[in-house]
């Protein structure tokens, strides 16, 4: 019961976080979508630095892992609304922003987890 306490308040802070920055991004960048990109970039960097502590380093505990990695992590980062967005960008016609913020959107990530590991390596 701990554990879903646990992994319901990260999951709680991140939602409220991500609605911040997507509310506050978003409505200046309609066509990026600004907010979304920053919250899922963050969210690749902190669970690479966060999954790097808890397995390479054993800094974390595993309800630590799960507050932060599971919890914060998933309700911070979103695949539905990262496709929603895609979506509306094709149905809008708007292959040049769909290709950019897709195609970013990956690479960063994926490249902001291995900075995450890379950055617990350092901590250790």
């Amino acid at each position: 019961m701990k554990q879903l306490l646990l992994v319901f308040l990260g999951g709680g802070i991140g939602s409220m976080l991500r609605y911040i920055i997507s509310r506050t991004f978003n409505d200046y960048y309609q066509h990026f979508y600004l907010g979304t990109f920053l919250a899922n970039i963050i969210g690749c960097l902190i669970i690479g630095l966060v999954f790097g502590l808890s397995i390479k380093n054993n800094l974390l505990t595993q309800n630590q892992t799960l507050l932060l990695g599971t919890g914060f992590c998933g309700g911070f980062t979103t695949f539905s609304t990262f496709a929603f967005e895609n979506h509306a960008m094709l149905k809008a016609e708007e292959i040049i922003q769909f290709s950019i913020y897709t195609i970013s959107s990956i690479t960063i990530g994926i490249l902001a987890v291995a900075l995450g590991f890379w950055l617990a390596k350092l901590i250790h």
